[in-house]
């Protein structure tokens, strides 16, 4: 019985899982080994792919994208992702001063993505049972049930991602270790 978990590389994926991992390479200039890792299953690695994608075109923009990505990564302490989503964070050119809130837990520097973030932790630790209290102060910040949504819909791709690297161990890719998170 194979305990450790195949970092698949191009030439060792399945064959449903080249391109995928072909297009990745392309796109980042490297596979990164969350990839390697779900590509030995075709349709989660697609799955992640169309996740994170329609996550990305979603309504919020990169500094609340990453509130979302972030509040989901430390909660579940996920050290591959919150190293993997600052890289990706500071690629957007979100402010430094948001990312390091993120990973330290304290406070967000304006009180919108704040809102954001406390919404989004309410979501991930009562599975979904938001309060109608918790809910009238995040619409209270500017934000309405489409964005509800859509931390759902981020919530669904960090899933598969930080559970995958739970069970996988995956190591922190080289370009991502600069921001290494404990």
């Amino acid at each position: 019985m194979m305990t450790s978990f195949t970092i698949h590389t191009v030439e060792s994926a399945p064959q449903e899982s080249k391109a995928m991992l072909e297009g990745a390479k392309k796109q980042m200039g490297m596979v990164p080994n969350l990839f390697g890792v779900l590509a030995q299953s075709p349709s989660t690695l697609k799955a992640y792919q169309q996740l994170h994608q329609a996550f990305s075109e979603s309504s919020f923009n990169a500094e609340e994208l990453t509130v979302v990505w972030q509040t989901i990564n430390v909660e579940h302490e996920c050290t591959y992702c919150v190293p993997a989503h600052t890289a990706i964070a500071n690629s957007m050119n979100v402010d430094p001063a948001i990312t390091q809130a993120l990973r330290n837990k304290t406070a967000l520097p304006n009180a919108k993505l704040q809102a954001l973030h406390d919404a989004t932790l309410s979501i991930v630790r009562n599975r979904g049972n938001i309060s109608a209290a918790e809910l009238e102060a995040f619409y209270a910040a500017g934000y309405g049930q489409q964005q509800v949504l859509e931390i759902i819909l981020g919530l669904s791709q960090k899933v598969i991602s930080n559970y995958t690297n739970h069970v996988a161990h995956t190591p922190t890719d080289d370009a991502f270790k600069p921001f290494a998170w404990k």
